[in-house]
């Protein structure tokens, strides 16, 4: 693609994918006369290489979408009914402004934002927000939906959210992707793991689903959901006892090596099959191809994390890597978030200003038990009601688990619910005001990444369609009128942006002139230790945690015998192939994709239950009822039926979606959902 020569009238702008996806794309997106005409990957980028997926190549669709709201909205009708009328700006903001007022006034606790990563930019992902909070003294809200459980266990071993590079995954010779549907979630590591397998390299897939990406690795292991950390355990057994170990290496650089040494010694490959519900056979192949093809890589994703166990489980693994000495090798290791690269390059103390609470200390609302917090009455435990609810980047009532309590919380007439949205979406249909956000062809922001190590700058393509403003410049419009007089309510979205890096890491001018600079970190990070802990070894035994272990999920036939025998089938609910959440339920082309709710089943689970393909059924347990469509097909393991994708609950059959069969119960780790340990059972509707 010529980016140098532009036909008369049209131009090239730079831009970053800003969803939440490890391979955070840099963007062309080509603009005549002012409308943005396609949007392209950079093929300049490394890790983009010129390609996007199907999803964000449709982004000219969602931008200029007939349905996108582009005026602020006055709810007129019952909250869930989504019946607004328009309004101007003034009076949304007045009226917004005049309500928190009345609320802080009381208690500016019984205010909450709730955000997460519709956006991943610092700019419009928490920047003038995080700021206006903080200056109100609102709750704080525990960030938790996605990657806590994975990123505290992370933290607890290796010390940080780090991992190896994505680029030399084309030099390993073995690669385990664990939890992972690349092609669906991380296409670009995907490419690059196709080059290591035309290069020699052989892939293994662990998932409890039979994924696209599993139907192309050489093998696939279909273990249990939540027993992740099990499959870890034997797996070390059978390293230890066949000697394919690293002993160098642990003695250096691992700290409480011996006791997870004897620990893992009782995970007999027998033991380790009958909890995961695989073969012994494949326990120990699996470790035989991980102890003896060097270098070896894990690519971790999130799926596996979400269950009870999720942190000692991501715990677990990433020690195998040290076990066997593979971070030596630049093209050995593991990655599942590049996050804490950034840490030092992040400017988030100007960029949010915490200080602005001037030593007040709001209490945390976990985002997790949204449901039940919304539905809590005042008390000296929990502190005020909530009464005022300012959502952005997030839709709720359909991606929070338990969605039944979280729609029956957000219907609170009481509550005062402003929504900063593209659409009118389950959440938005609750919503007092709903104002009309920009989308990323609209505004400017500075990007991190979780799956390479690039810092990135958006640059606005067009002009704001409609009314629509950036979330940046809607805090600051209510700051204005909240009368928050700091100087940094004036910043505006290109300053800080321009600011979002500490320029020590990041040179700010490489930023503006190419989109994109690489962060200096080795190329082998832990080849000699190193690790950002505090004594720079890997952590088997953890301060204040002990050493990790398997732990069953809150529901499974070991642990609630009883509750199995009512709901006898394990699901899980992973993204559809055309949605990111619920992000790109809105995209006509990509929900035709999908074409409707759909629940994987295998033929065994089916046929006692006289289910057919394509028959309508109902998935229940004591939470509420899921109406979909059967697919009965391999894809889902026996005894595991798995829900495709977070459809909007209006969207659904019948007015529900899949969370709402899932619970608010939390992980081992960073007090995350355990949305893949729920247990259901399935009926022909």
């Amino acid at each position: 693609m010529d980016l140098s020569t532009p036909a008369a009238g049209t131009q090239h702008v730079r831009g970053v994918c800003p969803h939440d996806c490890p391979d955070t794309c840099a963007l062309i997106t080509t603009v005549t006369d002012g409308i943005a005409i396609r949007v392209q990957g950079d093929p300049d980028h490394p890790p983009t290489q010129g390609a996007l997926c199907t999803k964000v190549s449709r982004y000219t669709e969602r931008t200029y979408d007939p349905a996108r709201v582009l005026t602020p909205l006055k709810r007129v009708g019952k909250k869930g009914e989504g019946h607004f009328e328009s309004i101007g700006w003034d009076e949304a903001l007045d009226t917004i402004a005049s309500k928190l007022k009345t609320i802080a006034a009381r208690d500016a606790q019984a205010i909450l934002p709730y955000s997460y990563a519709g956006t991943m930019g610092l700019v419009q992902g928490d920047g003038m927000a995080a700021r206006f909070f903080h200056q109100l003294g609102a709750s704080l809200l525990d960030r938790t939906i996605c990657s806590s459980a994975g990123g505290a266990g992370l933290k607890a071993t290796y010390g940080a959210s780090v991992g190896m590079h994505l680029e030399f995954f084309p030099e390993s010779r073995l690669i385990v992707i664990w939890g992972s549907n690349s092609i669906t979630s991380n296409l670009h590591f995907w490419t690059l793991a196709q080059q290591a397998k035309r290069n020699g390299a052989r892939l293994i897939c662990i998932d409890p689903r039979l994924t696209e990406t599993a139907e192309k690795c050489h093998q696939h292991i279909a273990l249990l959901p939540g027993t992740d950390g099990a499959l870890a355990l034997g797996l070390m057994r059978e390293l230890i006892v066949n000697d394919w170990l690293d002993h160098d290496y642990l003695a250096r650089y691992v700290e409480g090596w011996p006791g997870l040494r004897e620990h893992a010694m009782a995970w007999t490959a027998e033991r380790t099959a009958t909890e995961c519900g695989i073969t012994a056979a494949e326990v120990r192949g699996l470790a035989r191809d991980y102890g003896t093809l060097s270098p070896a890589a894990i690519r971790l994703n999130y799926g596996m994390q979400r269950v009870r166990g999720g942190g000692n489980a991501v715990r677990l693994i990433a020690l195998l890597p040290c076990l066997t000495g593979a971070w030596r090798h630049r093209a050995g290791g593991l990655l599942l978030s590049a996050s804490g690269w950034f840490n030092a390059a992040r400017c988030d103390g100007w960029m949010m200003r915490p200080d602005l609470l001037a030593g007040r200390t709001p209490r945390t609302i976990n985002m997790s038990t949204i449901g039940d917090d919304l539905l809590r009455e005042a008390s000296p435990a929990f502190g005020p009601k909530v009464e005022a609810v300012v959502v952005y980047n997030s839709n709720p009532v359909a991606v929070a688990p338990h969605s039944a309590k979280v729609a029956a919380g957000f219907a609170r007439e009481d509550l005062f619910t402003v929504v900063l949205e593209h659409f009118l979406t389950d959440t938005a249909d609750h919503a007092d005001i709903v104002l009309p956000a920009t989308t990323q062809l609209e505004h400017w922001d500075a990007h991190r990444s979780y799956g390479h190590t690039y810092a990135m700058l958006n640059r606005p393509a067009i002009a704001p369609v409609g009314q629509s403003r950036s979330n940046a410049d809607i805090f600051r419009a209510l700051a204005a009128r909240m009368g928050f007089d700091d100087p940094c309510f004036a910043d505006t979205d290109e300053a800080m942006a321009r600011a979002a890096f500490n320029t020590a890491e990041v040179d700010p001018a490489a930023l503006f002139e190419r989109g994109y600079v690489k962060l200096k970190v080795p190329d082998a990070p832990f080849a000699n230790g190193g690790f950002p802990t505090a004594s720079g070894k890997a952590l088997a035994d953890s301060p204040g945690l002990g050493l990790p272990d398997h732990l069953p999920n809150y529901e499974s036939v070991l642990t609630t015998p009883a509750l199995a025998r009512r709901f006898p089938l394990a699901m899980i609910s992973p993204p559809a192939r055309h949605f990111l959440n619920s992000s790109f339920v809105s995209v006509a082309s990509l929900r035709a994709a999908e074409k409707e709710p759909l629940l994987e089943m295998h033929p065994d689970d089916a046929a006692p239950r006289q289910i057919g393909d394509g028959d309508e059924v109902r998935v229940f347990n004591d939470r509420g009822e899921y109406r979909c469509k059967a697919a009965l097909n391999r894809r889902a393991r026996p005894g595991v039926v798995n829900g495709l994708g977070i459809w909007w609950r209006k969207l659904g059959l019948n007015g529900t979606n899949v969370n709402e069969l899932t619970h608010q119960q939390l992980t081992d780790l960073g007090r995350g959902p355990s949305f893949y340990d729920c247990l259901v059972e399935v009926r022909r509707a």
